[in-house]
């Protein structure tokens, strides 16, 4: 768990190894932290957006010949994926790999039991609106498919999600990436985009906490 945080805390040096090392196959392997990310539904620690904002900003650097309409064509198939096969494990398997001994240890049950009360509260819009909430946008996918949810209609709200997602992410780590002081103070700006995706999921907290509960 240490080496995920310092990834993430640290990513823009972690993505420059990455790129340095690999060169053009660290689109791929970005490409396949994504859609892990939302794809197996037992990693819903892995880095998203932070990941997004870093290789955008990676991109605006001439120096590492990077393509950022090549990431976003990439994250856009790998988020839109990503969700769709997490999805399917939700139709397929429902709520057997929570249960199952290995795999139920990668999921929390109060972290599957937040996204279920999110999605019944939000209903279509939980897929949208999940895809911006780290954890939650692992889980909606699952959740959505085990509450019997048209796949159709589930993939309309995804796919918007997705390019919402990634335009924003990766817009903002191109234009602001490589201006001085983001890249003097990278690691702050991390965590503050980490804590902004968190902001839901904690006035939610703070709500269900604080709530007068119902007799």
């Amino acid at each position: 768990m240490s080496t995920l945080i310092d990834f993430i805390l640290h990513i823009d040096d972690h993505l420059v190894n990455i790129v340095n090392t690999f060169g053009n196959s660290a689109y791929l392997i970005l490409f396949a932290i994504i859609f892990i990310e939302t794809g197996a539904v037992i990693f819903p620690f892995l880095p998203g957006d932070s990941l997004l904002f870093a290789a955008a900003a990676l991109a605006a650097n001439a120096n590492y010949n990077l393509n950022i309409g090549i990431f976003i064509v990439l994250f856009l198939i790998a988020s839109i994926a990503g969700d769709s096969l997490n999805f399917f494990f939700g139709n397929k398997f429902g709520e057997l790999i929570p249960k199952h001994r290995i795999l139920g240890k990668f999921i929390k049950e109060k972290d599957l039991l937040k996204a279920r009360e999110f999605f019944e509260k939000y209903g279509a819009m939980a897929i949208f609106l999940g895809r911006f909430m780290p954890i939650i946008r692992t889980l909606i996918p699952f959740v959505s498919a085990t509450s019997n949810f048209p796949y159709r209609r589930f993939a309309k709200y995804n796919i918007a999600a997705c390019i919402t997602w990634v335009l924003i992410c990766c817009g903002a780590g191109y234009y602001f990436g490589n201006i001085p002081v983001v890249q003097d103070n990278f690691s702050m700006v991390i965590i503050g985009i980490v804590l902004v995706s968190l902001i839901p999921a904690i006035i939610g907290f703070i709500k269900a906490k604080f709530s007068p509960t119902k007799e």
